[in-house]
This record gives C-alpha cells, sequence and structure tokens, in this order.
C-alpha cells in the first residue's frame, strides 16, 4: 500500500508537468543573441537608463515577467517582439541565467 502511494505521488508530480529544467549555457546563448543589447551579459543594462538591470533577480519573478511579456499581461512593445520567440524552456534557460549573475545594490537617499 505505502509502494502504490509513493507511485502515486511521483506519477502526479510528472502529470503535473510545466516545470523545465534550466540550462544555463543556453540561457547564456540566447542572451547573447536576444538580450544583450538592452540588458547586457551579467543583466547590468549600461545601455541606458531606461532598461532595467535585472542582473541577480529572483529567477521565478524573470520568467513570470517574460510570460507576461510574451502573453501580453505585461505591456511593452519591445519585450512583447522579444519575448513572444520565446520557447517555455527559452524562458527558463534565460531566467536561470540572469539570476546566477550578481546582484545590483542600489542606495536612494
Amino acid at each position: 500500500m505505502k509502494t502504490i502511494r509513493c507511485v502515486s505521488a511521483v506519477v502526479a508530480l510528472l502529470a503535473a508537468g510545466g516545470a523545465y529544467a534550466a540550462n544555463l549555457e543556453a540561457g547564456k546563448s540566447k542572451a547573447q543573441e536576444v538580450c544583450q543589447a538592452c540588458h547586457g551579459m551579467a543583466g547590468q543594462s549600461a545601455a541606458s537608463p531606461d532598461y532595467p538591470k535585472i542582473g541577480g533577480q529572483y529567477e521565478d519573478y524573470l520568467a513570470k515577467a517574460l510570460r507576461d511579456y510574451k502573453s501580453g499581461v505585461r505591456k511593452n512593445a519591445i519585450m512583447a517582439g522579444f519575448a513572444g520567440a520565446l520557447t517555455k524552456q527559452d524562458i527558463a534557460n534565460l531566467a536561470a541565467h540572469y539570476a546566477a549573475q550578481p546582484r545590483v545594490v542600489s542606495a536612494r537617499y
């Protein structure tokens, strides 16, 4: 009986799906292709203060933001264009890449 419950739990977890194992190297490669010009490779956008510094942000926050740009829930014409071409795996990889970068700490007085 205990084995059946264990197997049932594993099957339920697998059936839930939706989770994609992130690949940092693939995220780095996609960041070079798509994100680097505005956000930089480490997510410390030096190009313009208009581009957010995303390095070191929480992975789940970054993934949700990209999904929201892709779906149109979050509005930005530039980001909608870029995010629209991303796959679920691309989003997971990019979020992992930028989350793994050093966080920008700033103080505002």
